[in-house]
């Protein structure tokens, strides 16, 4: 009889596909988050076996771990030895995920003791050679604890992983589910391929907006869906990312994804122009932002414009590119341009997209759509390839597109290494 986990195992994505996830549940009140822990990882592909200390199944049932896996959890160690089963026999596990870790337990890590069903799971997976990762949660005097602090780092320099517990209330918390999912899919494939950690995705995305006075904006109504989609891809990929991300845009990133916020265009050629002079290089560049194509021609206006002006005008004049900027700074980058169109001036599109590509953006690969497909969930896209004739179409969620982008970049052989050209005069800040 298929136990009801199995209806939801990939609903989300194929990310943990044929991945044997040992989730370890020790004594922390944070245990009563691991039943939507479990069938969140489920959603992704994983297959999860439970393991639970004897402190863990006071705060949370076997039951209910069990309900959640479709798998008994482990509750002590048999004479069937799980702990070595699942590292090395029969299903070998491929990460050992301990969550949420006590300061007792973490202590014991360090130490090899190995006296609760998790800690005797830890002990073989990390002698083994397997991948441990590691989310503590306790209060926050035991997380400031000299020695607590100094058994993370014992741990750390044999390889166990740590996602950082969030501050807050006193506490050590554990962060939010999604949080932890999107780490872990990060840690297994930095695990499948660990060059992508020194691989740097540039993503400028949201929103621009163009600044009347000091309290009103020209800007746009682009959610920033698309972008955060294309930061978790690339921060789960295991890429080193830098985000640039409009401040009026309402769709907040995850707390994961740390970003640097700018306002209106010139603000973020500044901030870009600070990476060039810094000699920062980037592998993939992708800029999907709705950037203004104007501005107002005489600047802001000081303070706030009287609302008893019974009738105003505004001259504007346009912004500078950003993309032949991007393309002159970081000439070895792979640059993936995005191109909005009214719907059904498609020939007006190709157009556009083929001036992006020839052009001085000299873009890999543009992302082309309607605007009917701006503010839905799903998406529909012309996918316009260097090198192909043909675009690709694509339609689905903005989340799937994200990862279909990255499978198209991935696919490009990267530029070889050439000297950065000068900036041109009209390009400096």
């Amino acid at each position: 009889m298929k136990h009801p986990s199995e209806d939801i195992k990939g609903a989300k994505s194929q990310k943990l596909e044929s991945v044997t996830l040992v989730l370890g549940v020790t004594g922390s009140i944070a245990a009563v988050e691991t039943v939507k822990l479990a069938r969140e990882l489920i959603r992704h592909g994983a297959e999860v076996y439970p393991v639970m200390t004897e402190a863990a199944t006071k705060i949370l049932t076997p039951d209910a771990l069990e309900f959640a896996t479709g798998h008994k959890p482990v509750t002590s160690i048999s004479g069937k030895v799980e702990h070595v089963a699942l590292a090395g026999i029969g299903r070998p596990m491929d990460i050992l995920l301990i969550a949420p870790a006590t300061a007792n337990t973490i202590s014991k890590l360090a130490c090899g003791i190995d006296d609760t069903p998790v800690t005797t799971f830890a002990t073989t997976a990390i002698g083994s050679g397997k991948k441990v990762l590691v989310v503590p949660a306790m209060h926050g005097s035991m997380y400031s604890h000299p020695i607590v602090k100094e058994n993370i780092e014992k741990l750390k320099k044999i390889g166990v992983r740590f996602l950082l517990p969030k501050i807050k209330e006193k506490k050590a918390k554990i962060p939010a589910v999604e949080n932890i999912v999107s780490w872990l899919i990060r840690e297994y494939n930095l695990s499948q391929k660990p060059e992508r950690e020194n691989k740097k995705v540039l993503l400028i995305g949201g929103a621009s907006a163009e600044q009347i006075d000091d309290v009103r904006v020209i800007t746009n109504l682009s959610t920033g869906k698309s972008a955060v989609s294309i930061a978790k891809e690339a921060f789960e990929r295991g890429y080193n990312l830098t985000f640039f991300y409009g401040t009026t845009t309402p769709t907040t990133p995850p707390d994961y994804l740390s970003h640097t916020p700018f306002l209106c265009v010139e603000d973020l050629k500044k901030k870009l122009y600070d990476l060039y002079i810094n000699k920062n290089k980037f592998q993939i560049i992708i800029c999907v932002a709705a950037l203004s194509d104007f501005t107002p021609a005489e600047g802001k206006a000081k303070g706030k414009i009287c609302s008893e002006i019974e009738e105003i005008s505004l001259k504007l004049k346009r912004t500078e590119k950003i993309l032949p900027l991007l393309r002159r700074w970081f000439p070895d980058a792979i640059v993936v341009g995005y191109k909005l169109e009214t719907a059904g001036e498609e020939e007006k599109l190709k157009k556009s997209v083929k001036k992006l590509m020839a052009g001085e953006a000299d873009c890999h690969l543009v992302v082309a759509n309607e605007l009917k497909d701006v503010k839905t969930e799903t998406t529909t896209v012309l996918i316009f390839k260097k090198g192909k004739k043909e675009p690709l179409k694509f339609s689905g969620k903005k989340e799937e597109l994200a990862v279909k982008v990255f499978e198209e970049v991935e696919g490009l052989k990267e530029k070889k290494e050439s000297t950065p050209l000068s900036p041109h005069p009209k390009h400096l800040i």
